[in-house]
Protein backbone atom coordinates (compact mmCIF):
# COMPACT_ATOMS: atom_id res chain seq x y z
CA UNK A 1 0.00 0.00 0.00
CA UNK A 2 1.59 3.27 -1.16
CA UNK A 3 1.92 5.80 1.65
CA UNK A 4 3.65 9.14 1.26
CA UNK A 5 5.31 11.53 3.69
CA UNK A 6 6.50 15.13 3.68
CA UNK A 7 9.60 15.78 5.76
CA UNK A 8 12.42 18.20 6.53
CA UNK A 9 16.04 17.10 6.55
CA UNK A 10 17.47 20.58 7.07
CA UNK A 11 16.21 24.14 6.86
CA UNK A 12 18.41 25.10 3.89
CA UNK A 13 17.10 22.26 1.73
CA UNK A 14 13.43 22.83 2.51
CA UNK A 15 10.57 20.29 2.61
CA UNK A 16 10.99 16.99 0.76
CA UNK A 17 8.62 14.17 -0.20
CA UNK A 18 9.09 10.48 0.35
CA UNK A 19 7.47 7.10 -0.23
CA UNK A 20 7.15 5.03 2.95
CA UNK A 21 8.61 1.58 2.29
CA UNK A 22 7.88 -1.72 4.01
CA UNK A 23 10.50 -1.01 6.69
CA UNK A 24 8.85 2.34 7.52
CA UNK A 25 11.83 4.14 6.02
CA UNK A 26 11.43 6.78 3.32
CA UNK A 27 12.49 6.62 -0.32
CA UNK A 28 13.16 10.18 -1.39
CA UNK A 29 10.98 11.60 -4.16
CA UNK A 30 12.16 13.99 -6.86
CA UNK A 31 9.55 16.49 -7.97
CA UNK A 32 6.22 17.56 -6.52
CA UNK A 33 3.82 14.94 -5.19
CA UNK A 34 0.92 17.09 -6.43
CA UNK A 35 2.12 16.82 -10.04
CA UNK A 36 4.85 14.68 -11.59
CA UNK A 37 7.40 12.94 -9.43
CA UNK A 38 9.96 10.15 -9.45
CA UNK A 39 10.73 7.78 -6.57
CA UNK A 40 14.49 7.39 -6.09
CA UNK A 41 16.44 4.65 -4.32
CA UNK A 42 17.77 7.12 -1.73
CA UNK A 43 16.62 5.75 1.62
CA UNK A 44 15.94 8.10 4.54
CA UNK A 45 15.76 7.03 8.18
CA UNK A 46 12.76 8.74 9.87
CA UNK A 47 14.93 9.30 12.95
CA UNK A 48 17.12 11.66 10.92
CA UNK A 49 14.34 13.99 9.77
CA UNK A 50 11.35 15.94 11.03
CA UNK A 51 8.02 14.71 9.70
CA UNK A 52 5.95 17.65 8.45
CA UNK A 53 2.19 17.95 7.95
CA UNK A 54 1.32 16.33 4.60
CA UNK A 55 0.39 19.69 3.03
CA UNK A 56 0.08 23.41 3.71
CA UNK A 57 -3.66 24.08 3.42
CA UNK A 58 -5.07 27.46 2.53
CA UNK A 59 -8.20 26.43 4.39
CA UNK A 60 -9.51 23.48 6.37
CA UNK A 61 -13.19 22.76 5.83
CA UNK A 62 -14.49 20.69 8.74
CA UNK A 63 -17.63 18.59 8.80
CA UNK A 64 -19.45 18.34 12.10
CA UNK A 65 -21.72 15.56 13.33
CA UNK A 66 -20.94 13.05 10.55
CA UNK A 67 -20.95 9.77 12.51
CA UNK A 68 -24.34 8.30 13.33
CA UNK A 69 -22.90 7.00 16.60
CA UNK A 70 -21.71 10.46 17.61
CA UNK A 71 -25.15 11.95 16.89
CA UNK A 72 -26.68 9.25 19.08
CA UNK A 73 -24.12 9.97 21.82
CA UNK A 74 -25.21 13.62 21.81
CA UNK A 75 -28.94 12.78 21.58
CA UNK A 76 -29.17 14.71 18.33
CA UNK A 77 -31.10 13.96 15.16
CA UNK A 78 -29.10 13.03 12.07
CA UNK A 79 -28.47 16.15 9.97
CA UNK A 80 -30.26 16.30 6.62
CA UNK A 81 -27.37 18.22 5.09
CA UNK A 82 -23.70 18.41 6.11
CA UNK A 83 -22.78 20.88 8.85
CA UNK A 84 -19.60 22.87 8.17
CA UNK A 85 -17.16 25.18 9.86
CA UNK A 86 -13.72 26.50 8.90
CA UNK A 87 -10.45 25.87 10.70
CA UNK A 88 -7.60 28.25 9.90
CA UNK A 89 -4.10 27.29 8.66
CA UNK A 90 -2.36 28.54 11.84
CA UNK A 91 -3.76 25.48 13.63
CA UNK A 92 -1.77 22.96 11.60
CA UNK A 93 1.06 21.02 13.22
CA UNK A 94 2.69 17.71 12.35
CA UNK A 95 3.54 14.34 13.83
CA UNK A 96 5.20 14.58 17.26
CA UNK A 97 4.62 18.34 17.43
CA UNK A 98 3.12 19.74 20.64
CA UNK A 99 -0.47 20.81 21.23
CA UNK A 100 -0.39 23.95 23.36
CA UNK A 101 -3.19 24.49 25.84
CA UNK A 102 -4.50 28.07 25.75
CA UNK A 103 -4.59 29.80 29.11
CA UNK A 104 -8.10 31.14 28.48
CA UNK A 105 -9.67 27.68 28.15
CA UNK A 106 -10.44 25.28 30.98
CA UNK A 107 -11.57 22.40 28.74
CA UNK A 108 -9.74 21.29 25.59
CA UNK A 109 -10.94 18.15 23.79
CA UNK A 110 -9.53 15.71 21.23
CA UNK A 111 -11.46 14.64 18.13
CA UNK A 112 -10.03 11.91 15.88
CA UNK A 113 -10.89 12.45 12.22
CA UNK A 114 -10.07 11.25 8.72
CA UNK A 115 -8.94 14.13 6.50
CA UNK A 116 -9.07 14.52 2.72
CA UNK A 117 -6.25 16.37 0.92
CA UNK A 118 -7.33 18.12 -2.28
CA UNK A 119 -5.02 17.62 -5.29
CA UNK A 120 -6.30 20.19 -7.80
CA UNK A 121 -8.19 23.47 -7.80
CA UNK A 122 -11.83 22.40 -8.16
CA UNK A 123 -15.25 24.01 -8.36
CA UNK A 124 -18.70 22.48 -8.95
CA UNK A 125 -17.50 18.91 -9.47
CA UNK A 126 -19.71 15.82 -9.41
CA UNK A 127 -19.10 12.79 -7.22
CA UNK A 128 -17.66 10.77 -10.11
CA UNK A 129 -14.93 13.42 -10.50
CA UNK A 130 -13.82 13.40 -6.87
CA UNK A 131 -11.32 10.52 -6.88
CA UNK A 132 -9.00 12.06 -9.49
CA UNK A 133 -8.97 15.33 -7.54
CA UNK A 134 -7.95 13.83 -4.18
CA UNK A 135 -4.25 13.62 -3.33
CA UNK A 136 -4.88 11.29 -0.41
CA UNK A 137 -6.27 10.68 3.06
CA UNK A 138 -4.56 11.33 6.38
CA UNK A 139 -5.12 11.45 10.15
CA UNK A 140 -6.36 14.65 11.79
CA UNK A 141 -7.09 15.72 15.37
CA UNK A 142 -9.70 18.48 15.49
CA UNK A 143 -8.61 19.87 18.86
CA UNK A 144 -11.33 22.06 20.36
CA UNK A 145 -11.66 24.44 23.31
CA UNK A 146 -15.00 22.98 24.36
CA UNK A 147 -15.88 25.54 27.01
CA UNK A 148 -15.29 28.39 24.56
CA UNK A 149 -17.30 26.60 21.88
CA UNK A 150 -20.28 26.35 24.22
CA UNK A 151 -19.93 29.92 25.46
CA UNK A 152 -19.57 31.53 22.03
CA UNK A 153 -22.31 29.66 20.19
CA UNK A 154 -20.32 29.81 16.97
CA UNK A 155 -17.13 27.79 16.73
CA UNK A 156 -14.35 29.87 15.16
CA UNK A 157 -12.52 30.88 18.33
CA UNK A 158 -12.77 27.42 19.91
CA UNK A 159 -11.38 25.66 16.85
CA UNK A 160 -8.66 28.05 15.68
CA UNK A 161 -6.06 28.30 18.42
CA UNK A 162 -2.48 27.72 17.28
CA UNK A 163 -1.59 23.97 17.27
CA UNK A 164 -5.26 22.86 17.25
CA UNK A 165 -4.92 20.99 13.93
CA UNK A 166 -2.44 18.08 14.18
CA UNK A 167 -2.24 16.23 10.85
CA UNK A 168 -0.23 13.31 9.42
CA UNK A 169 2.07 11.51 9.61
CA UNK A 170 1.45 9.91 6.21
CA UNK A 171 -1.16 10.05 3.48
CA UNK A 172 -2.43 7.52 0.96
CA UNK A 173 -5.06 7.07 -1.72
CA UNK A 174 -4.99 3.29 -1.38
CA UNK A 175 -7.80 2.93 1.14
CA UNK A 176 -11.56 2.98 1.00
CA UNK A 177 -12.11 6.17 3.03
CA UNK A 178 -15.70 5.16 3.74
CA UNK A 179 -14.75 1.85 5.37
CA UNK A 180 -11.64 2.03 7.57
CA UNK A 181 -11.10 1.64 11.29
CA UNK A 182 -10.36 4.83 13.21
CA UNK A 183 -9.38 5.19 16.84
CA UNK A 184 -7.87 7.59 19.34
CA UNK A 185 -5.57 6.60 22.18
CA UNK A 186 -5.00 8.85 25.18
CA UNK A 187 -1.92 7.85 27.18
CA UNK A 188 -2.20 4.40 25.60
CA UNK A 189 -5.89 3.90 26.42
CA UNK A 190 -8.42 3.72 23.59
CA UNK A 191 -10.98 6.51 23.93
CA UNK A 192 -12.52 6.54 20.45
CA UNK A 193 -13.00 3.52 18.24
CA UNK A 194 -15.20 3.29 15.18
CA UNK A 195 -15.29 2.73 11.43
CA UNK A 196 -15.89 5.34 8.77
CA UNK A 197 -18.71 3.14 7.47
CA UNK A 198 -20.69 4.97 10.18
CA UNK A 199 -20.41 8.20 8.18
CA UNK A 200 -23.73 9.95 7.61
CA UNK A 201 -22.29 11.64 4.49
CA UNK A 202 -19.65 9.77 2.47
CA UNK A 203 -16.38 11.35 1.38
CA UNK A 204 -17.21 11.65 -2.32
CA UNK A 205 -20.46 13.40 -1.55
CA UNK A 206 -18.75 15.79 0.86
CA UNK A 207 -16.05 16.88 -1.60
CA UNK A 208 -18.62 17.43 -4.35
CA UNK A 209 -21.02 19.24 -2.02
CA UNK A 210 -18.36 21.59 -0.67
CA UNK A 211 -17.00 22.32 -4.17
CA UNK A 212 -20.44 23.59 -5.12
CA UNK A 213 -20.28 26.03 -2.22
CA UNK A 214 -16.67 27.23 -2.55
CA UNK A 215 -13.61 26.73 -4.70
CA UNK A 216 -11.29 24.13 -3.22
CA UNK A 217 -7.62 24.75 -3.94
CA UNK A 218 -4.67 22.42 -4.19
CA UNK A 219 -3.57 21.47 -0.68
CA UNK A 220 -6.84 22.36 1.01
CA UNK A 221 -8.11 19.87 3.58
CA UNK A 222 -11.57 18.55 4.38
CA UNK A 223 -12.08 16.80 7.72
CA UNK A 224 -14.93 14.35 8.01
CA UNK A 225 -16.21 14.45 11.57
CA UNK A 226 -15.38 12.53 14.72
CA UNK A 227 -16.79 9.27 16.13
CA UNK A 228 -18.23 8.80 19.64
CA UNK A 229 -15.98 9.09 22.68
CA UNK A 230 -14.71 12.67 22.63
CA UNK A 231 -13.05 13.80 25.85
CA UNK A 232 -10.62 16.23 27.40
CA UNK A 233 -6.88 16.69 27.20
CA UNK A 234 -4.48 17.69 29.98
CA UNK A 235 -0.92 18.95 29.99
CA UNK A 236 1.50 16.05 29.73
CA UNK A 237 -0.91 13.85 27.77
CA UNK A 238 0.15 11.69 24.83
CA UNK A 239 -2.59 11.57 22.18
CA UNK A 240 -2.62 9.33 19.09
CA UNK A 241 -5.00 9.18 16.14
CA UNK A 242 -4.73 5.91 14.24
CA UNK A 243 -6.46 5.11 10.95
CA UNK A 244 -6.25 1.75 9.22
CA UNK A 245 -3.97 1.87 6.19
CA UNK A 246 -2.57 5.32 7.00
CA UNK A 247 -0.68 5.14 10.28
CA UNK A 248 -0.60 6.72 13.71
CA UNK A 249 -0.44 10.47 14.39
CA UNK A 250 1.27 11.19 17.72
CA UNK A 251 1.22 14.47 19.62
CA UNK A 252 2.02 15.59 23.14
CA UNK A 253 0.11 18.22 25.11
CA UNK A 254 1.82 21.08 26.91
Amino acid sequence: MARFVRFLRNEEEGPLWGLVNNDDKFLEIEGDRFTRYNVTDREINPKDVRILPPCVPGKIVCVGLNYAGHAKELNMELPKEPLFFIKTPNTVIGHKDKIKMPEISARVDYEAELAIIIKNDIKNIDEDEVEKNVLGYTCFNDVTARDIQKADGQWSRAKCFDTFGPMGPYFTRKINPDNVEIKLLLNGEEKQGSNTSDFIFKTGFLVSYISKMMTLNRGDVITTGTPPGIGSLSKGDRVEVEIEGIGKLLNYVE
